[in-house]
């Protein structure tokens, strides 16, 4: 169950806090980050650790 749940609520604050994150990130490594190159990263990331563990 929790394995479910967890990256749900991850995603879920990573939507929330989407332009601090971006403000930190841009303060600290001077790196402006595009939404959609972001979200296609982490779906590829997700897709992989799916196969992995299937």
């Amino acid at each position: 169950m929790i394995k479910y749940i967890l990256p749900a609520i991850i995603i879920f604050l990573i939507v929330l806090f989407w332009e601090k994150i971006t403000e930190f990130v841009e303060k600290k490594f001077n790196i402006k980050l595009n939404y959609i190159v972001v979200s296609s990263i982490i779906a590829a990331i997700a897709v992989i650790l799916l196969l992995l563990n299937y």
